[in-house]
């Protein structure tokens, strides 16, 4: 009898185990796995009253030419002749200066006042020699008409004509350095000695940097003004070396500076340096189509370089749509039946957008696809792609 309960006892036990397994068999087939899920699909369907109301429009490409671009980043810049740095030639305290960075200033004006005692003695050497020279030269006059004469030797004539010379050498150094000291010679020769020089703009523009005060002495290595002129503002630019068989001379430049993003100005490609830089780049200089008073120097510059137009395959840019880094567009799959009627499908297919000129931009197609036979949605892309993710959402 007991053998006959362990028995029955055993086969229930089988028989449970066996069910829960066949049930557990049952609840894993119901369950979707991750690569049973749904993938993601690039497909969006329209009745017609949405493709009506999306103003959709279905044609194919077209082959226009459009210009061909070489982007590159850069900045405004100066010719070196339109930066001055002003210093004072013989050194000197600085008496008197109003200047303030941003003031505008005109070529001639003065800018400082500086003196130095050794001014003084540089205008009595002036003096004195233009009197020396003033009296060899009448001693030169009288040999000269002595030797007419022959009372003299020839060799006092000559004496007399290297002293004259000499003086003369003397004067005219130490009228340049009176200049360079900024003293004026018309004051000097009316017998008046100053200890004190101007120093002038040598150009018109704004000054952007002071480097003095009242007071302070200068030596004359220090810079203590910089002036800009900017009115001959250019654009250099830094092109990849990869790039630079493309840039000619004469080119079209279309860029924007950093702190007026939506204004686009133009320039044309004016030189191009001949050496590559540490960082695989070639200078390009570019001269402005005409002033433009809102550009500064060292303005951050975002260019294009129009390289020459060729036919391409073309859409209109807004057939092109971009989602998450890349571009996309749509094209018309045959027609799906439903219950609910006749539905139009379209597939977001990917491309490469080339360059954009008067509303229309190069497609390239990816390989083993044609682009030529294609109908693409040329109006309401967009709509298309808002309803293909927003249906992704809802699953």
């Amino acid at each position: 009898m007991k053998n006959i309960i362990v028995v029955l006892f055993l086969l229930a036990a089988l028989s449970s185990c066996g069910k829960s397994e066949g049930e557990k068999a049952e609840t894993a087939e119901k369950t979707p796995t991750a690569e049973e899920k749904p993938a993601e699909t690039n497909t969006v369907a329209l009745t017609k009253a949405q493709y009506e109301t999306a103003g959709v429009e279905i044609g194919t490409t077209t082959t226009r030419n459009i210009s061909e671009v070489v982007t590159a980043n850069g900045k405004i810049d100066i010719p070196p002749q339109n930066l001055v740095s002003i210093s004072a030639p013989m050194g000197g305290f600085v008496r008197k200066t109003d200047l303030l960075q941003g003031t505008k200033v005109k070529k001639g004006q003065i800018l400082a006042t500086i003196e130095n005692p050794d001014f003084i003695q540089i205008q009595q050497d002036y003096l004195e020699t233009q009197s020396r020279l003033e009296y060899a030269q009448l001693e030169f006059n009288r040999q000269t008409e002595l030797s007419k004469e022959n009372i003299n030797a020839q060799k006092i004539l000559q004496q007399a004509g290297s002293e004259v010379k000499s003086q003369k050498a003397r004067l005219e150094g130490l009228t340049e350095r009176l200049k360079t000291a900024g003293i004026s010679l018309k004051t000097l020769n009316s017998g008046t000695i100053v200890n004190s020089a101007s120093i002038y703009s040598p150009i018109s523009g704004s000054v952007t940097a002071v480097n003095v005060n009242i007071g302070k002495y200068v030596n004359p290595t220090d810079v203590m003004f910089e002036i800009v002129d900017t009115d001959h503002l250019h654009v250099e630019l830094s092109v990849f070396e990869q790039d630079i068989p493309k840039i000619r001379l004469g080119q079209l430049v279309h860029f924007t500076v950093s702190n007026n993003a939506d204004k686009e100005y133009t320039a044309k490609v004016y030189l191009i340096n001949q050496k590559i830089n540490e960082d695989r780049t070639v200078r390009v200089h570019c001269h402005l189509s005409k002033e433009e008073p809102g550009l500064l120097p060292e303005n951050f510059v975002k260019a294009i370089i129009e390289t020459g137009a060729s036919p391409v395959t073309a859409l209109p840019e807004q057939a092109i749509v971009d989602f998450e880094g890349k571009s996309y567009i749509f094209i018309q799959n045959a027609a799906v039946k439903d219950s609910a009627g006749t539905e139009m499908a379209f597939e977001m297919t990917e491309v490469v957008r080339g360059a954009s000129e008067n509303g229309y931009s190069q497609v390239k197609f990816q390989e083993g696809f044609d682009g030529k036979s294609a109908r693409i949605v040329l109006k309401g892309a967009y709509a298309l792609l808002a309803k293909l993710k927003n249906a992704e959402e809802e699953e």
